[in-house]
């Protein structure tokens, strides 16, 4: 496959700058893989597609406020500072990604809050963008995160052109979130509200609970248009023995195990066994999915509608057919369905 393949014209007015009123509440394409056939929902009517003794696979983990604005010492030019991993929690080191780089040198200091009071020094450079913080903070490191956590706010993907407002604190994470490690959100999860898990619960289907540590490699550009030249981020994850119980639980019964957004796609498929069952896992993955690609576990997928020549879209095409998903995203287009983060979303079934 081309990554040209994977090009259309998405309006800037068909993405979604807000989350639907209520979680539940996005509209839902249901795709048939073997025929190609579609159905127009709401999200909370996916219940009606499953029954007793099917599980759903989610991602746990939690977004923190990795974006934060800051001000270079002696000119106060403004400096955007995402967070990306914390490095070293005693020396208060982090790896992070700096706007505009240019003006950001080694040895240069950085403050943040409108009283300068938390301050950092770079320290190295990892990349054209990428610089090593170290963050001047001198109490407990409990402290020191929730001070720096303070400063910052909802990392939204930038083809959100907006600021982050006090809705994004609680919409940009999904009602399961638990695990702290990702800088964007695991989207097709935000669909999921507390009242439709319960009417999940009370009809028999089991919830599964695997973490990855979603990265801003989901957003990054291919530059190649030789897919297999494509390397993407790794993203560190854990399956844990629960999950695994649930999961081959359900297909030893034959039942239908449906997957939660790419993340989690990548995650199963990274920790599946020879056998077809789910292993316990903890490390990293930079499994990269696109046509052809046979799937081992999933037998059905949640995904939200995603962005022209992404890595997300080729791994939903992947899953439900290249020729099927490109049609659905045509008749999504002309339906009205929104794109991205916030957008609405696709069930697709085997």
């Amino acid at each position: 496959m081309k990554l040209s393949q994977f090009k259309f014209k998405l309006p800037e007015d068909r993405i979604a700058l807000h989350p639907a009123k209520y979680r539940d509440e996005s509209r839902l394409m249901v795709l048939h893989k073997k025929t190609g056939d579609i159905e127009h929902r709401m999200f909370k009517d996916i219940l009606e597609y499953f029954d007793d003794g099917d599980a759903f696979v989610f991602n746990d983990t939690k977004v923190f406020p990795a974006r934060l604005y800051g001000n270079k010492e002696k000119t106060g030019a403004r400096i955007e500072v995402f967070l990306l991993r914390e490095l070293n929690p005693d020396m208060r080191l982090w790896d992070v990604l700096v706007d505009p780089a240019r003006k950001i040198r080694i040895g240069n200091k950085l403050y943040f809050g409108e009283d300068d009071s938390m301050v950092a020094e770079v320290i190295d450079n990892t990349t054209s963008r990428g610089r090593t913080l170290r963050f001047l903070y001198d109490g407990p490191h409990d402290e020191f995160k929730k001070a720096l956590y303070d400063l910052g706010e909802p990392p939204l993907p930038t083809y959100i052109h907006r600021p982050a407002e006090p809705e994004d604190t609680e919409r940009f994470q999904t009602i399961f979130a638990k695990h702290e490690g990702a800088v964007t959100a695991p989207t097709a999860g935000l669909h999921f509200s507390r009242e439709l898990m319960k009417r999940m619960e009370i009809k028999g289907i089991n919830f599964a609970y695997i973490t990855l540590h979603a990265g801003l490699g989901n957003f990054r550009e291919i530059d190649v248009e030789d897919l297999t030249k494509h390397k993407t981020d790794s993203e560190q994850m854990f399956v844990e023995r629960e999950a695994t119980e649930v999961v081959n639980k359900a297909i030893d019964l034959g039942r239908n195990v449906c997957v939660v957004g790419t993340t989690v796609m990548r995650a199963v498929e990274t920790a599946v066994g020879a056998d077809g069952h789910l292993k316990e896992y903890e490390g990293w993955t930079n499994k990269f999915i696109f046509p052809p690609y046979e799937f081992s576990l999933a037998k059905s997928m949640v995904a939200n509608f995603q962005m022209p020549m992404s890595t997300l879209l080729m791994m939903v095409a992947a899953f439900g057919g290249y020729d099927h998903v490109m049609k659905a995203y045509d008749v999504a287009l002309k339906e009205g369905y929104m794109f991205g983060t916030y957008g609405d979303a696709m069930l697709v079934l085997d």
